[in-house]
């Protein structure tokens, strides 16, 4: 059933050389706050909506066609930055996490990201440059940290909205489906190569508590996809293997390349989405709040993302009724939380706190009391709780 969507709004190209250059704003957990009241906040949320709603009842496509000129050339973009895989292999390192080649990478890509960005767009485009460059750069790791996580992913969901701000992509439904069913997974599949390649570590990662290593987009957009259909339960993603035409099917699949062992042990949340929430119009609606809460909400993550210019910086005041405070986490009996869920702040609450029907599996199923290893699988012998039903 189509929503009603929120206008996105356009800055006109004439108004962007008169624009601040973005730079790192957040610093502490009153910025987050900021952020979170800014117009590029609610510029950012109105785009993953309108992404979202584009692709409901749709596949990705299993042929290549471009809807506008402006898809075609970051597709152009992405292709020759995987060839430049190709061109700098890994180094022999004894190194268990981070192979030294894809600095060398990066350094290429710093270099030459004026060119590049200079052949996506227009010359009419040249004052948008060093406005969209800052999250063109961070969108595919860390080069000092070698790693690569939500908050990377994140960086180029911001640079696909600088580029719809400024109109060189269109927010109409035809253009905003290609962003997510034929960008998305182009870009997914170049960052995991890039993990694979060089050996990334996952960026903040939370390991066996986590919803997922490194991304978290794809998971919203594939439940967007599935969000009306009846006929695919969402226990279906527990009987691999899982067609490539959904972006949540494809995460699934990934994890199974990267992650040895049972489902349950290391995607334990991906687990209990499956067997715990009824359909995937809730799974789509508790993962928004989970991504506003655990990434767009984490000062860690989003310190590193710069803001200013075509993503604003101010501080919109709050609406002179303020909505009511959410009502605290009341624990299971019983329950273990997750280590890094907070017992009181409705941010960090497991991921039952996310869904209207309780998840009874996230704090009853998986009672770890052992750190998972660096592959996400608990330890040997680690003591849990009874298994979850087939």
């Amino acid at each position: 059933m189509a929503r009603q969507l929120s206008h996105l709004r356009e800055i006109p190209l004439a108004d962007v050389p008169a624009l601040k250059f973005p730079t790192l704003k957040i610093q502490t957990d009153e910025d987050v706050e900021i952020w979170q009241r800014s117009r590029s906040y609610q510029d950012y949320a109105i785009f993953l909506r309108r992404l979202n709603e584009s692709v409901v009842g749709r596949d990705i496509p299993t042929t290549s066609s471009f809807p506008s000129e402006a898809i075609k050339r970051i597709i152009l973009l992405l292709d020759a930055l995987d060839a430049w895989i190709d061109e700098i292999p890994a180094q022999v390192s004894p190194q268990r996490f981070g192979n030294l080649a894809f600095r060398t990478w990066g350094r290429r890509l710093e270099e030459e990201s004026d060119a590049l960005l200079g052949s996506l767009l227009p010359a009419n485009y040249a004052a948008v440059i060093p406005q969209v460059k800052p999250y063109f750069l961070t969108s595919f790791g860390s080069f000092g940290r070698m790693d690569y996580g939500t908050g990377h992913e994140t960086s180029f969901a911001l640079f696909l909205l600088c580029l719809t701000l400024t109109r060189f992509l269109r927010p109409a439904p035809d253009e905003e489906r290609s962003i997510v069913l034929t960008v998305f997974p182009r870009y997914l599949r170049l960052c995991w190569r890039l993990q694979d390649v060089y050996k990334l570590e996952p960026a903040g990662s939370h390991g066996v508590w986590g919803l997922d290593d490194s991304s978290f987009l794809g998971y919203i957009f594939g439940s967007g996809q599935l969000r009306d259909q009846t006929q695919i339960p969402v226990s279906a993603v527990l009987h691999p293997p899982l067609p490539d035409t959904n972006l949540y099917f494809m995460s699934i699949m990934r994890i199974h390349q990267v992650k040895h062992g049972p489902f349950h042990e290391h995607s334990s949340q991906l687990h209990s989405i499956a067997t715990g929430v009824p359909n995937w119009g809730k799974v789509n609606s508790g993962l928004f709040k989970m991504y506003e809460a655990e990434v767009l909400g984490k000062r860690v993550v989003v310190q590193h993302i710069p803001l200013g210019g075509l993503l604003q910086w101010d501080d919109v005041p709050p609406p002179r009724e303020a909505p009511p405070a959410p009502s605290r986490v009341v624990d299971t009996p019983g329950a273990t939380r997750a280590p890094w869920a907070s017992p009181i702040s409705s941010q960090n609450a497991p991921v039952a706190s996310w869904y209207s029907t309780p998840l009874p599996a996230i704090n009853q199923r998986f009672t770890a009391t052992r750190a998972p290893g660096p592959s996400g699988r608990l330890p040997p012998n680690t003591p849990m709780g009874p298994p979850p039903a087939p």
